[in-house]
């Protein structure tokens, strides 16, 4: 024991002070607890000393596999197995009805991946090489399983410290959206009524819909298949309506299965050698600056398109077009109801929302394709 406490370093004892930050977050706060709960208990395993979570050679035995390792190298670099797999659950979780019936909405998704390329600007300036300024970018769109599938795929040095920021950050969308929104709209914007369609869509559209994005998607960014396609097959299960089994399983054991195995998996790359860099200070405060653009890109997108509309659509709805599925459409909601009592945006701000999930989703095809 003396041995192993004399091999501990300063950086090693600041990771435990983080993982169990994170593991406060999950538990007192119930950020993201799915999540930054098993991100945070890894980031202590594999900072132990000569820690067992990790691969290492022994005297007279050789090279011992560590799990949490062999879980990185198997399930994350060397197929990205996991964050692929957790998009068919996504996928069966999502409805696309909203959208379907406001097919303008997909152009909030669109809008609010601003903070993506802003970010990506950022990192530059801050000194990162292309490759890892596209994948701290990426923290942008708002969807961890994105960022860390992109981010790993170009073999960023800063996975970990990316999705730490990706996640976090989804998780502080009620604290960072309404503060954004409300400085840049005034209270008779946010008042703003809009018409709802209740009409059910015709289950042949639902079904279709799938099918056709993901053909067009391969056609158009082929790189975004893995993440479109498996996105598309998870709301193919679910609309078709002959695999409830399925579709629960997808819902329910597949993702919650994948996300303990992601979110533990991913810390291999908290190791205190990799993640107490300047870099990672660098990467929290773009990451911030991410999610507030990505508000702006999208209530901006809605205050232009109201220039040219006769019917008005209230600018929150396109803070509702970032990723961060369906916390950015009940923060919407709420600062309605805040405003106007019996205001309901909340399947306009769904739409948004959805549309949101696709765009993260086919603009990192995209940029893996450029890059």
């Amino acid at each position: 024991m003396a041995e192993t406490l004399g091999c501990l370093t300063l950086q090693q004892i600041l990771m435990y002070l983080v993982g169990i930050g994170l593991i406060v977050l999950a538990i007192k706060k119930q950020y993201e607890p799915a999540l930054l709960l098993p991100m945070g208990f890894g980031a202590i395993l594999v900072n132990l000393p000569a820690s067992g979570a990790l691969n290492q050679t022994i005297e007279g035995i050789g090279e011992v596999q560590g799990i949490i390792e062999w879980l990185y190298r198997l399930g994350i670099e060397a197929s990205e197995a996991l964050p692929i797999l957790l998009f068919i659950g996504i996928g069966a979780m999502t409805s696309f009805e909203p959208l379907l019936k406001r097919p303008v909405l997909f152009l909030f998704g669109l809008a609010a991946q601003t903070g993506i390329f802003v970010a990506m600007g950022l990192a530059l300036l801050f000194g990162f090489d292309v490759k890892d300024a596209v994948s701290v970018g990426m923290i942008g769109a708002a969807d961890g399983p994105t960022s860390i599938l992109v981010s790993q795929i170009l073999n960023s040095n800063y996975v970990g410290a990316i999705a730490v920021a990706a996640y976090s950050y989804m998780a502080l969308v009620p604290l960072i959206q309404p503060v954004t929104i409300k400085a840049i709209t005034s209270k008779e914007e946010r008042k703003i009524n809009m018409q709802t369609a209740e009409k059910s869509l015709p289950k042949g559209i639902r079904i279709a819909f799938p099918i056709a994005v993901t053909i067009i998607a391969g056609f158009f960014a082929p790189m975004s298949v893995p993440i479109v396609g498996f996105l598309m097959f998870g709301n193919l299960i679910k609309e078709c309506g002959v695999l409830d089994s399925l579709t629960k399983t997808a819902q329910n054991e597949l993702t919650n299965l994948v996300t303990i195995l992601l979110g533990i998996t991913i810390s291999f790359s908290m190791r205190a050698e990799v993640f107490v860099v300047k870099e990672t200070l660098f990467i929290m405060v773009i990451g911030l600056l991410a999610f507030v653009f990505d508000t702006v890109g999208g209530v901006l997108f809605a205050k232009f398109l109201n220039l040219f509309l006769k019917e008005k659509i209230n600018p929150m709805v396109g803070a509702a077009g970032i990723s961060a599925f369906p916390m950015a459409s009940r923060v919407v909601q709420k600062l309605a109801t805040e405003e106007e009592k019996g205001n309901i945006i909340l399947m306009h701000a769904v739409g948004a929302n959805v549309a949101g999930q696709l765009a993260s989703a086919i603009i990192g095809g995209v940029i893996l394709s450029f890059f």
